[in-house]
């Protein structure tokens, strides 16, 4: 079958004021189709400058890129009636009401108006959308956006950050549409810096860093080949007792929120009763402790070398 997203060797240079910056340094990226596909990568990783080349948006020094088996950008007009795209924040009138524009758009690509009521209803905005714009929410705009993006009932679905600065319930109204959006065949390619998210919501991820893809395959896969070892512990204060274990030879990592992580390569965590123990002895004492789990924000930091997302 061929790849939804298909990307080989792509490079990118950016000439600035203080010499040049190396966006996309050989990229080779497979997205297959169906699905949800989680694209990760810390700040300056090239997410957005590879989002912007398979969209046209930008053109590539050097390499090949594929959307649903065209080249792009040479055969993208071939290709654009099958690809939707949501980048950045969508730009809507605030004076007028959201089922109005869609109407609007929905005519100058030659769709029918009731694909907007089908659009409407996918993304749960058809009661809310003879308002005006001016008084949605960010949850709803982004909704509008991805509606707008739908008209054409796409194969590939391209969204850039869909749940950047919503509150806890938008973000799981967003979650619970992605995950909606890529059954029956679509898919649908998830740029984001929300890890829990990607992990509930995608089943394949790629991670990015430098330029280039570190990283690709099922999450489950990603996590198992990522398998942490020991424990994680609550022990206040942290950082004493990391300093009594690690004079003992075991390997320990701040695992955040005043937890510690412990086992890796050093000494072995044979039997946790150990800790309890070589802590006790010193009068420190434990608060939790349970197997550790990997999940995709600790292997993320692992193959990325801790370099953190960003927004």
């Amino acid at each position: 079958m061929t790849a939804a997203i298909e990307v080989r060797g792509l490079t990118k240079t950016y000439r600035r004021r203080r010499g040049t910056y190396r966006a996309l340094a050989g990229l080779d990226l497979v997205v297959e189709q169906g699905g949800v596909h989680g694209f990760l990568g810390p700040n300056g990783s090239g997410k957005t400058t590879t989002i912007r080349v398979l969209l046209g948006l930008a053109r590539a020094d050097g390499g090949t890129a594929q959307l649903l088996g065209h080249d792009v950008p040479s055969r993208l007009p071939d290709v654009v009636g099958h690809v939707g795209a949501l980048v950045e924040n969508p730009n809507f009138l605030p004076g007028m009401a959201g089922r109005t524009q869609l109407q609007l758009l929905a005519t100058s690509v030659g769709v029918p108006r009731t694909r907007v009521e089908e659009v409407l209803e996918l993304v749960r905005l058809r009661d809310r959308a003879d308002e005006r714009v001016r008084g949605y929410s960010l949850g709803m705009r982004q909704r509008l956006g991805i509606a707008a993006a739908l008209l054409k009932d796409p194969r590939l679905l391209i969204l850039d950050e869909p749940s950047n600065g919503l509150d806890p319930a938008g973000m799981k109204e967003m979650r619970d549409l992605v995950r909606e959006l890529g059954t029956g065949g679509r898919t649908v390619f998830l740029s984001s810096h929300l890890l829990s998210e990607v992990q509930q919501v995608c089943d394949r991820v790629s991670i990015m860093a430098g330029g280039r893809c570190l990283v690709q395959g099922p999450v489950d896969e990603v996590l198992a080949a990522h398998q942490q070892a020991g424990v994680v512990l609550s022990v206040d204060p942290p950082d004493v007792a990391a300093a009594v274990l690690r004079e003992a030879g075991y390997d320990v990592v701040d695992a955040g929120r005043g937890r510690l992580r412990v086992g890796g390569t050093g000494r072995p965590v044979d039997d946790p009763a150990q800790l309890t123990r070589l802590l006790g002895a010193r009068d420190l004492w434990l608060r939790e402790l349970v197997p550790a789990a990997t999940d995709l924000e600790s292997a993320y930091l692992e193959i990325t070398g801790g370099q953190g997302l960003g927004a």
